[in-house]
């Protein structure tokens, strides 16, 4: 049947495992999952442990606390061997844990008795999840204990629960209160009460369910309910007061220790919510598994990391509501591993971690999505082809880097003068590619005045402007003339040697093209008018200049002025140096579409224009505008303006292939960045040409006139500027050609440029601020230089509101609207208290009254933290300060002092170093402090001292009495009810002569008998029979040599005899069959114990089973045997003898009657043999028995009648033939009547089978006893009383017959 069953439920598990693989699976799809939780102890018997286990090295003695008379209170505990139903007092830890075998109460572990600090650990093969523990005692529960949790296999420990009956008292440093956080660690009381005596439980929850937990899956939470070990540390048994009188009592410890009945450790597998179901870890056993079957891609133990190949994004534990699923590597098939960089996860905003290692096919890059070096991938194939990177081909001459390239493009890294894919070819002005130049190509030599274009990239050769010859254009084609012409277009002449012209002042260069160091050549722009610094006109109207952020690029100056129907501008121009032709350029934008109504410029003063240094040239321009174009430039041309009286313009007419070119004067209605202005205006007047036929005023004139650059030394960063136009290099939001200015919507011009206005858009009226302080134009209500803040008495910007103070303060944080600097005492957010000190009510009008607590608070004799005022009575109630007292906290409290009439004094707690009751009003003087009533055994004006008879640390309240054993200790320190005085420190008891300890419990090395009269006595032990003078210090007993014995070695020990001054010899008693002693000293005779016999006590006595050393008593009905059967041996004995001596006299030896006797001698030989161990199992065939023997004792029942009746027939007979004698011849009746004597009868009985009687009941006692050894069939038939009545019964019987036959072996 058995292998039937376990085949039938593999085929069942079998038949499941599928399904619920899928299930579990199915747990896990788009969510985090966990295992089930079962018992963490079931399995691991191996892995639980104790420090303390009762009866390990052999039988202990306990007892248990019991009220009941007659009930058994004392029992033994052996733990040698594990628990079994045969072995019940085997109390081993493994007992704890919980079982389905029905054992029930019946077995549970026990510690020492006595052992205060006792630990049982878990320790498991894994991390583990910890839901709760359960411990059910059968003992009292302790009065404290401790439970921890380690993290690294017992590594480290930390405690998270503390459990005592006084928390105070055994944790004082542990808060008892209930936790304010989940992972707060307190003492709890609830699981340390005396009651119930058995069956109490202590329970701890890893997770307080009164706490909400928002995220279970949080690491803090983790890290509260994750462990690898579980450790239980009974630190104080719980007792009833009775050890204190260990010395007085017979041992009170064997009533005290720790058993548990079972131990439960709820949890589950830690799988950091990636897997449903767990297996067991190297083939272990148990309910609950310890390797995950990880999901999510995850792999480990604990589904602690990634899978491999499965790192593109970081290991995260399960959420509560994402799987956090571990992401596949993209490696593009050029490799197999991978890792995760965080760095890289960052840099991509979380979209890809991974790295992939050992990258194939030549492939680089954290997805192999590279080409190696000196390769680049072949844009015809795909990025996973193995194929996919070519080598890069660069031409040696113009790349870098020994030919590497792009791995994505293949462009080589070129020379710095060389380009093309290749790097095969020279830039645009570059020439002759070789490889031993260092940048590549040359720079083409052409001359910039005699040259067009670049020079030939292969050659180096030149194309030449029209009289410019040479390779490089820079020889004329009549050398002296072109040269000298080349500087006549300058107005200069040059050494014909080098061509050197002769330069103005402040012009450098070789043709005298370049401005000094610190000097520049204006632009062409250069005359520049803002119209943000133009004057309205009169009779217009126009909005004042605004500054903007968005205005376009191309615009100038600090913004754009916004100019309506009806007015203009007015431009006064006063820095032109000379008289000349001028081409003026404005620039504005239109709103909407329209036309312009009229434009004309006016010369002012009205009389031919002329120049001179000492009357500068004015010009106005008025503008009027009915509307502006939208999209449009205007340009407004003076090409009629002849030189003056005193010009210095030159006779010369250039050529007519030659531009002329006009001068401008840009006037700028709008704003934008100047330097874009400047390149657009460059542009537009260059691609103008003036009347060839004008004289060239501009260029003659700009050589003359050079200005110095004149940077601002605070707003520039160097003194130098651009050699065309003067612009300096400004620091951060400075402009200006000369960084003197402020950009727009920035202020503060200084050494570190100006500082954005920033003008909070929510409280100003433009982004523009003063550019000096850089105050923003607010709105009303608004201050602050950025326009962020609302004004005193408001609050809540933007939306500023009035304060709500209730007339008591005008001004009100600026965020939260509360009020400050309160009047009259108030305070509150609204003003709508009294400050502390003081009474009163401003909401409704009631002034701030100050609180007499007994004094006002500005007194120095405040004594409380507020006062009230109830409204009923209007009396004013303070509240003390901690240990005031009193309506008027004029007195101190109970354990409290101070002379509150003295300045300054206040009442402070008494020094009684926590010794008194706080409760008590006389526990110390309520003026200086002394302690008066001292409590925990302490004395002294401020309880510092323990009081006589007691030891320890005051200070600490842990004062213990002196526990001097009086028998040791010195006479005169201990007194009648008193405990005896020790040293109040160490607690070392005075002990007297001979008698040593910290208690004076115990005597001397080398003395014994602490409780004698006068002292401890000598060991005296014998010095050639003991092995040291040092005894038993309470039984005086010697360590004796082997064979020796004796309390002073001087007799023959146990199991020896003989003589010990001469010689002690063995006994050779087996000492599990014998007494102890287990001989005579003196004969070696041996002492068997009841139910062993023989010379050694070896063997089983008769009437006791035969198994040695049990010898246990046979049945009961071995006492009917003693007194029945026993006699029917003696007489078949006796029997017996008769046969062998007498058979041959009565019988002969072929009678029938005697071969039934010998058939019988060996039977008669088994009964004189029998014991109660003889006796047969066949019960069937005792029951066959019963009933024939039943049969025969009927019949012998009436032939006992009918030899009765033949008895008193012969006497009536008799009786009548003597009173016939004379009636006549009777001879022959007499005869008759002789022939039916006694004897004839018997003999005729006999006849009947007096052999076959007498066997069937020899033969059925055999056969009865051997029966009754069989207890099994005794139960089976239940007739155990009957039964042993029957063999009474039977014996009677025998002995009848016997006596019926009258056999002489029935004596």
């Amino acid at each position: 049947m058995t292998p039937l069953f376990l085949l039938v439920l593999i085929s069942v598990v079998k038949s499941q495992d599928p399904r619920d693989l899928q299930d579990h699976e199915e747990q896990c799809i788009g969510s985090s999952c966990h295992p089930r939780v079962g018992d963490l102890m079931i399995g691991r018997a191996a892995q639980l442990s104790a420090s303390s286990t009762c009866g390990l090295k052999g039988p202990q003695n306990y007892c248990i606390i019991g009220y009941l008379e007659g009930q058994e209170k004392c029992f033994t505990c052996d733990s040698r061997l594990p628990y079994h139903r045969n072995n019940p007092n085997s109390h081993h830890i493994e007992n704890i844990i919980s079982t389905s075998d029905h054992t029930g109460r019946r077995k549970w572990w026990q510690s020492e008795n006595g052992v205060h600090q006792v630990s049982i650990q878990l320790d498991l093969e894994a991390m583990f999840q910890f839901s709760h523990l359960v411990l059910t005692f059968k003992s009292f529960r302790p009065a404290a204990m401790l439970v921890e949790q380690s993290k690294d296999f017992g590594q480290s420990w930390k405690v998270i629960r503390y459990f005592a009956e006084d928390c105070a008292v055994h944790f004082p440093s542990v808060p008892d209160e209930p936790a304010w956080n989940i992972d707060n660690v307190v003492c709890d009381s609830r699981y340390s009460s005396p009651e119930p005596s058995t069956g109490g439980e202590v329970v701890l929850k890893a997770l307080d369910p009164v706490f909400e937990i928002e995220n279970p899956n949080a690491p803090e939470i983790q890290n509260l309910i994750t462990l690898t070990n579980i450790r239980v540390n009974f630190t104080r048994l719980f007792t009833l007061g009775d050890t204190l009188l260990a010395r007085r009592r017979r041992n009170p410890h064997v009533k005290y220790y720790y058993s548990l009945y079972n131990m439960v450790v709820q949890g589950r597998c830690f799988c950091n919510g990636h897997a449903s179901r767990c297996v067991p870890e190297d083939r272990g056993r148990g309910d609950v598994h310890g390797r995950c079957v990880c999901q999510h891609n995850t792999a480990g133990k604990n589904c602690e990391r990634c899978q491999e190949f499965y790192n593109d994004s970081p290991w995260k534990p399960g959420g509560q509501y994402t799987s956090n699923t571990c992401k596949r590597c993209n490696c593009h098939g050029h490799s197999d591993s991978c890792h995760f960089d965080a760095d890289r996860y960052a840099a991509t905003s979380g979209v890809s971690g991974g790295v992939c290692d050992d990258c194939r096919h030549n492939k680089t890059g954290p997805q192999c999505e590279l080409c190696r070096p000196f390769l680049y991938q072949n844009p015809q194939r795909a990025m996973d082809d193995p194929h996919a990177c070519i080598p890069c081909d660069c031409d040696p001459a113009g790349s870098l880097g020994d030919g590497l390239c792009d791995a994505s493009s293949g462009q080589c890294f070129c020379k710095e003068h060389v380009e093309g894919q290749r790097c095969d070819r020279c830039k645009q002005g570059f020439f002759n590619l070789r490889q031993d130049s260092p940048t590549g190509c040359q720079e083409c030599e052409c001359h910039s005045l005699g040259s067009v274009g670049s020079c030939d990239q292969w050659t180096g050769s030149c194309e030449c402007m029209p009289l410019a010859s040479g390779p490089h254009c820079d020889r004329c084609v009549v050398s002296s003339y072109l040269k000298r012409n080349i500087c006549s277009l300058w107005f200069l002449s040059c050494f014909p040697e080098d061509g050197q012209c002769h330069c103005l002042p402040n012009i450098v260069g070789q043709h005298c093209s370049d401005p000094a160091h610190g000097y520049f050549l204006p632009s062409l722009n250069y005359f520049l008018y803002e119209a943000e610094h133009a004057t309205p006109m009169t009779g217009g109207n126009s909005i004042p200049p605004r500054a903007s952020s968005s205005v376009s690029p191309l615009w100038t100056g600090l913004g754009f002025v916004r100019v309506v129907d009806g007015a203009g501008l007015v431009f006064t121009v006063e820095n032109l140096p000379a008289s000349m032709e001028y081409q003026l350029h404005r620039r504005h934008r239109s709103l909407r579409p329209a036309r312009l109504r009229g434009e004309h410029l006016t010369p002012v003063p009205p009389s031919p224009l002329w120049y001179s240094e000492n009357n500068p040239l004015f010009y106005m321009q008025e503008i009027v505008y009915k509307s502006l174009i939208p999209h449009s430039i205007i340009f407004l041309y003076i090409n009629k303006t002849p030189c003056g009286e005193l010009s210095f313009c030159p006779d010369l007419i250039l050529d007519s292939a030659l531009p002329v070119f006009c001068a401008l004067l840009l006037l700028a209605v709008g704003g934008g960045d100047s330097a874009q202005m400047r390149q657009l205006a460059m542009v537009e007047i260059s691609e103008m040409k003036c009347d060839p036929h004008k004289y060239i005023c501009l260029l003659c004139y700009l050589f003359v006139w050079l200005s110095a650059c004149r940077c601002n030394v605070i707003g520039s960063l160097r003194p130098a500027c651009s050699k065309l136009g003067g612009f300096c290099e400004c620091k951060p939001n400075v402009i200006g050609r000369c960084c003197d200015t402020c950009a727009p919507l920035t202020f503060g011009f200084g050494p570190e440029g100006c500082t954005r206005c920033e003008c909070d858009p929510r409280g100003s009226v433009s982004e523009m601020c003063d550019q000096v302080r850089g105050q923003c134009a607010c709105r009303s209500q608004i201050k602050g230089r950025r326009c962020d803040q609302c004004q005193s008495g408001l609050w809540g910007f933007p939306l500023c509101r009035l304060c709500d103070c209730n007339g008591l303060s005008e001004v009100c944080e600026e965020l939260t609207g509360e009020c400050v600097n309160c009047r009259e005492h108030a305070a509150g957010p609204s003003c709508n208290r009294c400050e502390v000190g003081y009474y009163g009510n401003p909401v409704s009008g009631q002034s701030c009254q100050p609180c007499m607590c007994p004094d006002s608070l500005s007194s120095g004799r405040f004594f409380a933290t507020s006062c009230q005022q109830d409204l009923k009575s209007s009396s004013v109630m303070c509240f003390c300060w901690e240990g005031h007292t009193g309506a008027h906290c004029d007195q101190c409290s109970p354990g409290f002092y101070g002379n509150l009439t003295l300045p300054g004094a206040h009442c402070q707690p008494c020094p009684c170093n926590n010794n008194i009751d706080p409760d008590d009003r006389d526990a110390c003087d309520s003026l200086t402090g002394k302690c008066l009533h001292c409590l925990h055994n302490t004395r002294g004006p401020q309880c510092q001292h323990c009081i006589l008879g007691y030891y320890g640390n005051a200070l600490q309240s842990d004062c213990k009495e002196c526990s001097c054993d009086r028998r040791g200790t010195e006479v005169g320190h201990c007194h009648q009810g008193r405990p005896c005085f020790c040293d109040p420190t160490t607690g070392q008891c005075p002990c007297r002569t001979r008698v040593a300890g910290v208690l004076c419990d115990e005597c001397e090395d080398g003395s014994w008998d602490l409780s004698g009269a006068l002292e401890c006595q000598a060991c005296r032990c014998d010095p050639a029979n003991s092995i040291s003078n040092i005894c038993d210090k309470v039984t005086g007993q010697c360590p004796c040599h082997p064979g020796f014995g004796g309390r002073q070695c001087d007799k023959c020990g146990d199991s020896y005899f003989g003589n010990p001054d001469l010689q002690c010899l063995s006994c050779d008693c087996n000492l599990e069959g014998s007494e102890h002693p287990p001989c005579n000293p003196e004969t070696g005779e041996c002492l068997c114990r009841a139910g062993v016999a023989g010379i050694s006590c070896d063997e089983c006595a008769p009437g006791y089973e035969s198994e040695f050393p049990s010898c246990k008593k046979c049945h009961p009905c071995t006492s009917l045997w003693i007194q029945n059967v026993t006699n029917a041996q003696k007489a078949a004995q006796r029997m017996k003898t008769f046969i062998s001596h007498h058979g041959n006299n009565q019988h002969p030896p072929g009678s029938h009657y005697w071969q039934q006797m010998l058939a019988m001698y060996p039977k008669l030989d088994a009964l004189a043999n029998l014991t109660c161990l003889s006796l047969s199992k066949a019960m069937d065939e005792i029951r066959q028995l019963h009933q024939v023997f039943i049969a025969d004792e009927k019949r012998i029942r009436n032939s006992n009648k009918v030899t009765m009746d033949s008895i008193d027939t012969r006497q009536e007979i008799k009786l009548k033939l003597s009173m016939c004698r004379n009636r006549g011849n009777l001879a022959a009746l007499e005869q008759k009547v002789k022939e039916l004597s006694e004897i004839k009868l018997n003999q005729k009985v006999r006849k009947h089978s007096p052999h076959q009687y007498l066997s069937f009941i020899l033969f059925f006692i055999f056969r009865f006893y051997s029966v009754l050894k069989m207890e099994a069939m005794e139960q089976l038939l239940g007739l155990k009383p009957d039964i042993c009545h029957f063999v009474h019964l039977k014996l009677s019987r025998f002995q009848f017959v016997c006596l019926l036959l009258s056999l002489p072996y029935c004596e």
